[in-house]
């Protein structure tokens, strides 16, 4: 039995009306033979190169599950990585690193925990770089963690660990840049990070935003402390933070400006005032699905339906 490697910001789409029990044995299936899920063949993942800025690149995957998308900055203080995508991956990453600068990895931040973002730590702690995360995504990683959308994370070993955490902020001057690493909320989960280049004014979010061309709604990890308010508050503090000049390097797909990160929060805040309006009128999550609140921005199938259950659990239980 095989079972496609999940990835963490999407779930199985279904049509909502004939798939509901066939999406939940699958959900099942994930929690209950998690291990199954790194049969997952990597051999097809391509690594592309895209120049953000002078010496500023990101790095994506293609031909599968190939995780979130990898900052580089390159110069004569080293390599710094944000994000090290899954650990089958790695040679590979190494390999396209190799091709913009011969000095190895020395910093790696994590975004946040989650595993197409951070499976690659142990490979590139073995050797030799310092992995920086907030504090609470190395809580996170001490242990064995259930995500929102079924996956069993394992605990990482010690050599994957982040030996240098924060809880608000910290700042590195690195290739002549001024690197911030910033937190600015609980929301994708409680222990991410955005990473701002700020004299070459590009900023990587990680999960905290993202926008999916298939039209998903992002993912919000409510089991790890995710919460669609904390996403909207971090999208505004994000907002404030760059202008509308910098070039957004989000947790998947292409690049994207301060213009998209502001629709996809607009998008959340009318969802939102959907589920506060269900919650007054008293509606049961089933009835509240029934009107569909993220109508005219995704399709009502099962992810959507278990995206706004997930999120009405917020306003309901107030």
């Amino acid at each position: 039995m095989n079972i496609a490697y999940p990835t963490s910001e999407t779930l199985i789409m279904m049509p909502i009306k004939t798939m509901r029990n066939k999406f939940r044995l699958s959900l099942l299936a994930l929690l209950l033979l998690p291990s199954l899920a790194m049969t997952q063949d990597f051999t097809n993942v391509q690594i592309s190169t895209i120049q953000v800025r002078d010496n500023i690149y990101m790095l994506q995957g293609s031909g599968g599950s190939s995780g979130g998308n990898i900052g580089v900055s390159i110069g004569d203080d080293g390599t710094f990585i944000i994000d090290d995508k899954f650990a089958p991956l790695v040679d590979k990453i190494e390999a396209a690193i190799a091709e913009l600068t011969d000095k190895p990895v020395t910093f790696v931040a994590n975004s946040h925990f989650h595993y197409d973002h951070a499976d690659g730590n142990e490979n590139f702690g073995r050797a030799g770089a310092y992995i920086v995360a907030h504090d609470n995504a190395r809580r996170r990683m001490e242990s064995t963690q259930v995500l929102s959308n079924g996956y069993v994370q394992e605990a990482y070993k010690d050599v994957g660990m982040p030996k240098i955490t924060f809880f608000d902020s910290m700042r590195f001057y690195f290739n002549g840049d001024t690197i911030d690493l910033v937190n600015t909320g609980a929301g994708h989960t409680d222990g991410d990070v955005q990473i701002y280049f700020r004299e070459d004014n590009v900023i990587h979010t990680g999960d905290m935003f993202v926008r999916y061309a298939d039209g998903n709604l992002p993912f919000i990890d409510h089991n790890n402390g995710g919460s669609l308010e904390g996403m909207i508050d971090a999208l505004s503090n994000l907002a404030s933070l760059i202008n509308n000049d910098t070039i957004i390097m989000p947790g998947h797909g292409p690049l994207l400006s301060r213009t998209d990160l502001l629709e996809v929060r607009a998008m959340l805040v009318v969802i939102r005032g959907n589920l506060v309006r269900a919650k007054v009128q008293g509606l049961t999550q089933e009835a509240m699905v029934a009107t569909e609140p993220a109508d005219g921005y995704v399709e009502a199938h099962a992810s959507t339906a278990d995206w706004l259950s997930r999120a009405y659990v917020e306003y309901t239980k107030q």
